[in-house]
């Protein structure tokens, strides 16, 4: 028999509700504020029409992350067994309906703004760019 694997000494205490919580909302704070920034930088080099094609995809990356936030949260409760939990059937539709908004907004953009599909991928890409950051502090304890 092989015995039994020890706990790495510099081992952190798994990740709560509450950090999970905080993660997101840092995360969607670094969204929110890399799209003000960045959008008017890209309006001044590329036009306004590269522009809005930017925040098109921010918007789209920070209403991912909430949505994500949400969902996450409402199965943690569940697991949990806590008292007050949202429905889970509400949470599901609201991320399906923004996945559907995410689409329209993407083709409504691609279709009529006429601008730099570059820059709406780099609105797309704030999501990953935010998680990223999140996860490397976490890592770093």
């Amino acid at each position: 028999m092989s015995p039994e694997p020890q706990p790495l000494p510099n081992a952190q205490a798994p990740l709560t509700d509450d950090d999970f919580r905080r993660m997101m909302r840092r995360a969607l704070r670094h969204v929110a504020i890399l799209s003000v920034i960045l959008a008017v930088v890209l309006t001044f080099v590329m036009g306004w029409r590269s522009g809005l094609m930017f925040l098109a995809g921010a918007a789209i990356s920070f209403t991912g992350i909430w949505e994500w936030r949400s969902l996450g949260l409402s199965i943690f409760a569940r697991l949990d067994n806590q008292q007050h939990v949202r429905p889970i059937g509400r949470t599901l539709v609201m991320f399906f309906l923004r996945l559907g908004m995410a689409v329209v907004i993407l083709y409504v953009s691609l279709k009529c703004l006429h601008g730099s599909v570059y820059a709406l991928l780099a609105g797309l890409g704030l999501a990953i760019l935010a998680l990223f950051l999140e996860a490397l502090r976490l890592l770093r304890g």
